[in-house]
């Protein structure tokens, strides 16, 4: 059969149906939440879609689903709806006061339902608990809940909109009291994509503009966290950026950089800087020495952009079970784009870099990646043709191959 490559996607997601969450939730909430749960109407087709939803928190479909398409590790982050969300968990914005009691018990009940689903497959999966930054005590209990549970993926960062004027922005020294406990218990850091947009309104032109500004806005924790020193103080704190596109990093890195050493300069046209708004080292020197990039359905520049981003901290993933991603055709994404790389590379892209960081046991994965993992003779082979249904993934990817 030959060798054959462990797969580990550093971008997935899962969720409890809210029967489920019910269990989970505090007992003191249960009347609010059927409350709740009689009025709330799903927007969402891969959530109303019998089939579909299922792949979140069945076990035999989902290792079903990822086996056969050569997946044997997986970091989950959160999906569907849980208690008292006003909608899907990523869009979401961070709760008022009002809302914080309830919208705080409904990720808690979420963190519990995730503890067990992951405790099931403990070798493949590694959970992302989430936390709320309204009470920082609270954010720091509910992490430190996160980690004493096994959850090895960390904890998912609740992104601020600049609409949002109840919680502090990112960049407040009051998190300081956050950042050095995330640190010193070694928890993960994940900013996912496609969060933190500001209310729109609703305008027919809305769809387009968020598309437009949903990269910029995504990022914006990492800028913040950056230049506010974040990464100067807690130099061993692991932060993750998560389908985002790896080929953003380098152009932001040249343009902090280029910002970073102005300001340093003392000034940036008709701007004064003094030593206080200076920090000692370059943007990317902190991206180095803090960051990691989880690859969602990487295309050629993604790729690329691992040898700014370093080989070792460069995380392919799949973002099953979204439309976007890159299953049921991994083996054929991975042929389209990596066919060429040398296979101790592609071995860390694939599964070694997310095994170190995340705490995954490449050995205890070895026998589902014997049995599933695509061969290194198959990825090696480049791809001739897409297939009759061809996803997003494929079809984005093809596409900047031909301008290439």
């Amino acid at each position: 059969m030959g060798a054959r490559y462990t797969i580990i996607s550093a971008d997935t997601h899962a969720g409890a149906n809210h029967a489920t969450y019910r269990e989970y939730l505090d007992p003191s909430f249960h009347d609010d939440f059927d409350a709740w749960r009689g009025k709330y109407k799903n927007p969402w087709k891969d959530l109303r879609d019998t089939d579909l939803r299922v792949r979140n928190w069945d076990d035999d479909r989902r290792d079903s689903d990822q086996l056969a398409d050569g997946v044997v590790g997986e970091v989950i982050f959160p999906n569907t709806v849980p208690p008292f969300y006003p909608g899907f968990v990523l869009f979401a914005g961070p709760p008022t006061a009002e809302e914080y009691p309830h919208r705080r018990a409904g990720i808690l009940a979420h963190n519990r339902w995730l503890a067990d689903f992951c405790a099931r497959k403990a070798a493949q999966r590694a959970g992302v608990g989430q936390i709320f930054l309204n009470d920082i005590d609270d954010a720091i209990a509910d992490a430190t809940w996160i980690k004493e549970h096994g959850l090895r993926g960390g904890v998912l960062l609740p992104n601020v909109a600049p609409d949002v004027k109840w919680v502090k922005p990112l960049y407040h020294p009051d998190y300081d009291r956050l950042w050095a406990a995330l640190q010193d218990l070694e928890i993960p850091v994940n900013l996912h994509g496609g969060t933190g947009s500001p209310n729109y309104g609703r305008f027919a032109s809305v769809p387009a503009i968020m598309m437009s500004e949903v990269s910029f806005y995504g990022l914006r924790p990492f800028v913040h966290m950056l230049l506010a020193g974040v990464f100067e103080r807690f130099p061993r704190l692991k932060f993750v950026i998560t389908e985002a596109s790896a080929s953003f990093v380098p152009p932001l890195l040249r343009q902090l950089d280029d910002i970073i050493a102005k300001i340093r300069g003392g000034e940036i046209g008709e701007l004064k800087y003094t030593s206080d708004n200076a920090l000692p080292r370059s943007a990317t020197e902190y991206f180095h020495q803090n960051c990691w990039v989880g690859a969602s359905f990487p295309r050629p520049d993604d790729v690329a952009a691992r040898e700014v981003i370093g080989r070792d901290r460069w995380m392919w993933g799949s973002d099953y079970p979204h439309d976007e991603g890159t299953g049921p055709y991994t083996r054929q994404a991975l042929r389209q784009v990596m066919h060429d790389l040398p296979e101790p590379e592609l071995r860390d892209l694939l599964a070694g870099n997310a095994a170190r960081l995340y705490g995954f046991d490449l050995d205890a994965l070895a026998l589902l990646a014997e049995q599933y993992g695509p061969s290194v003779e198959e990825i090696a082979e480049p791809l001739d043709a897409l297939p009759e249904n061809s996803n997003s993934a494929l079809l984005n990817a093809q596409k900047q191959l031909s301008t290439v």
